[in-house]
């Protein structure tokens, strides 16, 4: 076994709590969002030295992460189901109960709705940048962005107007 170049481990190191965040908002699990991410830096490992030349290792990683999740969730067993329950936190959080509400409302979106809102709003990434990660035409990312923000507004409706007075 060779040992990995310590160009890519710094990269790993750096990386890998950015893409956890982003992998358990995808996800709605630790766990999942902990294999999730290890599966990203496995296929980055393989691919390090053509990567590392690209212009942006990081945009590749966040590509990898979310086309996972997006393949991941395609194969999955139609009886096999994440946790709706996130760990608790290290300390108390003003708005514990609407991240709560939000979790779960995204939890209830398709796979592909829930990665165009993460990368969209949490990662506040552009239109063509969402795009590009997931395989979509800008006119579509927008359009699903519509349509998924307006399925989750419909999801929560009662509920983010209980949370937020």
């Amino acid at each position: 076994m060779r040992e990995a170049p310590a160009d890519y481990l710094e990269f790993a190191v750096a990386r890998s709590g950015p893409l956890f965040r982003t992998a358990c908002l995808l996800t709605g699990d630790w766990h999942l969002a902990e294999d999730l991410v290890q599966e990203t830096l496995a296929k980055m490992y393989r691919s390090w030295r053509r990567i590392n030349r690209a212009q942006s290792p990081v945009a590749y990683a966040d590509t990898v992460l979310v086309r996972t999740f997006v393949s991941q969730r395609r194969r999955r067993s139609s009886t096999e189901r994440p946790s709706d329950r996130m760990p608790d936190t290290a300390g108390p959080a003003p708005d514990a109960e609407l991240r709560m509400a939000l979790l779960d409302g995204l939890a209830r979106l398709t796979a592909r709705d829930r990665a165009v809102l993460v990368l969209r709003y949490w990662e506040d990434r552009s239109v063509e940048e969402t795009a590009q990660a997931l395989r979509l035409s800008p006119g579509a990312v927008r359009t699903r962005s519509t349509r998924a923000l307006r399925r989750l507004c419909d999801l929560l409706g009662a509920e983010l107007a209980d949370l937020t007075t």
